[in-house]
């Protein structure tokens, strides 16, 4: 065997026995490794024949590098995108945001007068009961899909006993 063969034989070797012997080093996030967790979706029902809507869910990152949510696909809607509502002068404003990061070890919790994810160009209205599946994209873990369930018009949570990755 030439020494060029054995170098990568042995390197190959190496590599193996490290992930063997070592996989924390190896971890990651998505498909890699440790994930994130989305805890508690909903999304409230609209009302009549409504065009907009909003999701709204917690995100876990337990690992140890930050992660960024930098969209969402939906099939129910022309479009979904990351929003923030805050007030300003007295008056209420939503505004869109290009990413919003999730720190190591934290979470970021999006709920009614914050953080939202807004459905835009409904193709039908949220239904109270109903349910649709929203792909979170992530700048690490990747996509990652969640199944929304649609709750009362005014909900403000979805309780503590639902959770979903």
């Amino acid at each position: 065997m030439s020494r060029a063969a054995l170098f990568w034989v042995g390197l190959t070797v190496w590599l193996a026995l490290s992930v063997v012997l070592y996989p924390p080093a190896f971890a990651g996030s998505g498909s890699h490794g440790v994930s994130l967790s989305i805890e508690r979706p909903f999304a409230r029902a609209t009302i009549g024949s409504g065009k907009t809507g909003a999701a709204y869910l917690t995100i876990h990152n337990p690992t140890d590098h930050p992660d960024r949510l930098i969209g969402a696909k939906v099939t129910i809607a022309k479009k979904a995108s990351l929003h923030t509502q805050l007030h300003q002068d007295g008056v209420m404003k939503m505004r869109p945001l290009k990413t919003i990061e999730i720190p190591a070890e934290g979470m970021v919790a999006f709920k009614p007068g914050g953080d939202h994810l807004m459905l835009m160009g409904l193709k039908a209205p949220l239904v109270m009961g109903g349910s649709f599946a929203l792909v979170l994209v992530f700048e690490k873990a990747g996509e990652i899909t969640v199944s929304v369930p649609v709750l009362a018009v005014g909900a403000k949570s979805a309780g503590h006993g639902a959770h979903k990755n």
